[in-house]
């Protein structure tokens, strides 16, 4: 992994995340067409990487396959790296993801990223949908383990799989007599627990800790990742990332109303109703009980919302109290104008170079 610096006056490396947020009244093709254009401004404006998450069965959230939409944004950008933040593992054949990734960095090489993640992605009923078992969890290393032989063409001489080769990778390029790829998709551990933290240090791979999903230790997290690193021969030294939800707007006001909706969804999901983005004005008018109102207010707060200015102080205490390498702005909101301005004021703020 070549480590990326930090450009423009911004103390950190800045990348972007976009869970192709599906607010109602708006259809997955005009999501997937801002998706497109979001990629290609933070592209312009200078950001590192963009991903996108694995969900499924959730209207809210239109990326059921990000490696879809990661080959088609080869095509519509030119510099950025491209990725999934992540793949949910378990459901999946590693021996797909192995090839399909394999595919992705034979077309954009140098710039493709696969982060690895073990939650199902959604509700139990739609992961029984995906004929992922109740013990899939507990199986996440090994599958990891497997996929890294497949894209690596190393497993042991006894291995079952030894002789089964993940196409395009190193195996085909030896067949071919061609000289080892010099790249292949950079690997990430993804979580938001400190069981993802201890398995990315033992792996000697760089992590991304989730803090959108709630208050979770992110503190202890990268403290055993970096206590408990182990150099591997794809990365020397821990590198760690950091996402957080973020809503930066010329009017704080209306940024808080659209980092709301996100609130509004995460409660409709617990509460089994569907992860729909209801437009502001609905939830606003909703007859919130006390304890939802608490959730709804705790759920706003944990995104970094407001002008530009607050938002900006907020990554930085962020990463004054992680030590993190990048921080990664999940963007979010009914309206999607609201993300692309969202990185335009983060991009203008911190002077990104354009490339």
């Amino acid at each position: 992994m070549i480590r990326p610096q930090p450009s423009g006056t911004a103390p950190f490396v800045l990348s972007v995340l976009d869970n192709a947020i599906t607010g109602v009244g708006h259809s997955a093709q005009e999501v997937f067409q801002d998706v497109i254009a979001l990629a290609q401004l933070a592209d312009r404006l200078g950001f590192h990487r963009f991903w996108m998450s694995e969900h499924h069965a959730m209207p809210g959230a239109s990326t059921s396959s990000p490696q879809l939409m990661v080959a088609r944004l080869i095509g519509e950008t030119e510099r950025i790296r491209l990725g999934a933040g992540g793949i949910m593992l378990p459901n999946h054949v590693p021996l797909m993801i192995a090839e399909q990734f394999g595919m992705l960095d034979a077309l954009a090489p140098g710039r493709i990223d696969l982060g690895l993640g073990r939650a199902p992605g959604t509700d139990g009923a739609t992961a029984a949908a995906l004929r992922r078992h109740h013990t899939a969890n507990d199986e996440f290393p090994e599958q990891i383990g497997e996929l890294l032989g497949f894209m690596g063409n190393d497993f042991p001489q006894d291995h079952p799989y030894r002789n089964v080769h993940a196409v395009p990778g190193p195996w085909q390029a030896e067949q071919n007599r061609l000289l080892q790829a010099a790249t292949s998709p950079d690997v990430w551990i993804l979580g938001s627990s400190i069981y993802s933290a201890h398995l990315a240090a033992r792996l000697g791979r760089p992590y991304a800790f989730a803090l959108q999903f709630g208050s979770a230790d992110v503190l202890n997290a990268m403290r055993i990742y970096r206590e408990n690193f182990r150099p591997s021969t794809f990365l020397n030294e821990p590198y760690s990332l950091v996402s957080v939800g973020a809503i930066a707007n010329d009017d704080p006001v209306e940024a808080r109303r659209q980092a709301a909706t996100t609130a509004m969804g995460m409660m409709r999901m617990f509460k089994q109703q569907g992860f729909a983005i209801l437009h502001p004005n609905d939830v606003e008018d909703y007859p919130a009980t006390y304890p939802e109102k608490q959730f709804l207010d705790e759920w706003t707060d944990r995104s970094l919302h407001g002008t530009v200015r607050e938002v900006a102080e907020g990554l930085e205490e962020l990463h004054d109290q992680t030590g993190v390498d990048e921080v990664m702005l999940v963007t979010g909101g009914h309206s999607r104008p609201i993300h692309a301005r969202t990185i335009e004021l983060v991009a203008d703020h911190y002077s990104l170079p354009n490339p």
